[in-house]
């Protein structure tokens, strides 16, 4: 039998594979996530291997070496000490707090680099929720959105050029982006965790910022059910006819339908983030000999682009932006 039509002809040499190949993952794809600390040096996080908090001098020259590795933007996240946690989160909005500081110090250091930041008060929080909580246990929504603006103007004058809220509050983009113009910052860019699902794998993340411990009950009275599909659109859909200017869904790598999902009916900037129970797993693994590194990386973090992510958030990015 003569076959026509043969697809692996193509697939025989290096050059044909290249020349058809689809889609690609380069450094300017990455948003890097970094830890930021008040001590000098740095401090390893053992769920996280390979990532630790950075402070002072070193976070400069580590950021520095990001940017000369090809990559754009790092988002920043602190480890916020007990004594400046409170009910009221008030730290959250203190100009001179750490992320205000630190923001400053890369601008001066860095001042190309792209400065995303998050916006949620669970690091300031004692109970580690993302809002306020009502004597009756509930999480107050519209409280704690007045609270998330401030946050949002205070990172806002300190330099941050992304503004991520990741609270999941209703109502919050609009509030924000309401205040955003009023403040004179037309061009912050609005990143919102429009599908930000409850899931188990925020783990290492909370102890990157010290939360884990606090962390009282759980989120699922305002993070989305890891069932639900439709509603993700919905969530999205609300954000953007409140301002948001870029959507995240999260996690990313174990919810590429809700990407491919929403790039589709949406078509705007959409970003996935490759979170830290996603990336420890790969980690582990890969230092068991489980996974090759540097091929088994890279396939995870080229599937993201596959679905229709434009940019990823990874903890993975300083290492693949070296090899990249």
């Amino acid at each position: 039998m003569t076959l026509l039509t043969r697809h692996r002809h193509p697939r025989m040499q290096a050059f044909s594979r290249a020349l058809m190949r689809e889609t690609q993952i380069r450094p300017a794809d990455f948003i890097y996530p970094v830890f930021i600390q008040e001590a000098e040096g740095t401090t390893p996080i053992p769920t996280l291997p390979g990532i630790s908090r950075f402070g002072g001098k070193a976070l400069l020259e580590h950021i520095a070496e990001a940017s000369a590795r090809g990559l754009q933007a790092v988002a920043l996240f602190p480890e916020v000490p007990a004594r400046q946690k409170s009910d009221d989160c008030r730290e959250a909005w203190n100009a001179d707090n750490l992320i205000g500081r630190t923001l400053k110090a890369i601008k001066d250091h860095v001042p190309d680099l792209g400065l995303v930041c998050d916006v949620a008060l669970d690091p300031y929080n004692p109970t580690g929720q993302d809002g306020y909580i009502s004597a009756t246990g509930e999480i107050e929504n519209d409280r704690t959105v007045e609270a998330l603006v401030k946050q949002a103007l205070c990172l806002a004058h300190a330099g941050a050029d992304v503004i991520a809220p990741s609270d999941m509050m209703d109502g919050r983009i609009g509030a924000i982006r309401a205040a955003l113009e009023g403040e004179g910052f037309a061009n912050t860019i609005l990143l919102s965790y429009a599908a930000k699902y409850a899931s188990a794998l925020y783990g290492p993340f909370r102890d990157a910022i010290g939360s884990s411990d606090a962390l009282k009950g759980d989120k699922k009275s305002y993070q989305m059910d890891p069932a639900n599909r439709a509603e993700a659109l919905r969530e999205i859909q609300s954000d953007l006819n409140e301002g948001a200017d870029w959507i995240m869904v999260k996690p990313g790598h174990t919810y590429l339908d809700i990407i491919r999902e929403a790039k589709s009916a949406f078509e705007v900037p959409t970003f996935a983030y490759h979170v830290s129970g996603e990336y420890a797993m790969w980690a582990f693994a890969a230092e068991a000999g489980a996974l090759d590194r540097k091929t088994s990386i890279q396939e995870i973090l080229l599937s993201c682009k596959r679905a229709g992510a434009d940019g990823i958030l990874t903890y993975a990015a300083f290492e693949v932006a070296d090899w990249l």
